[in-house]
């Protein structure tokens, strides 16, 4: 009887895994790119003279004709990847949500630049949706693999 209590009694602690380095690795560089958007958003949405030198009068004509969902999905899209990316450092799977969060407002922000013919660099705006969908496709990883709970 009292084999039977140890044997349930280990088998119902939870064991943290350990995460390799690579999964920090990764981690910190999701959220370097996602203070990068984080940054591009802020100075488009302050109109800093740094975010009208990079742009020609006709692409922030167009930036600045943009509905103003377009630019709250921005808004959603780089928050939730940065704060999505600070909570897997974190190791919380409450990353793993925000992630797919921001995934969404991504779609649904290129969506909008790609059907409006308004996207003035059709690779960067493809990169863009294939690192959210990395994002969250690693995010998952973490989150089968324990490393984030």
């Amino acid at each position: 009887m009292r084999i039977k209590y140890l044997k349930t009694n280990i088998m119902s602690v939870n064991f943290k895994q350990k995460p390799p380095v690579w999964f920090w690795i990764v981690a910190v560089i999701g959220l370097l790119w996602n203070v990068m958007g984080v940054n591009h958003y802020l100075q488009q949405a302050y109109n800093t003279e740094r975010f009208r030198n990079m742009y020609s009068q006709e692409q922030l004509d167009i930036v600045a004709s943009a509905p103003s969902w377009v630019t709250a999905t921005f808004a959603i899209a780089v928050f939730t990847g940065f704060f999505g990316f600070v909570f897997i450092l974190l190791r919380k799977k409450l990353g793993y949500a925000l992630l797919l969060i921001s995934l969404l407002g991504v779609i649904i922000q290129m969506s909008h630049i790609l059907i409006s013919g308004h996207a003035s660099s059709i690779g960067m705006t493809i990169m863009i949706l294939v690192f959210a969908v990395i994002s969250v496709l690693i995010a998952r990883l973490f989150k089968t693999k324990g490393w984030i709970k």
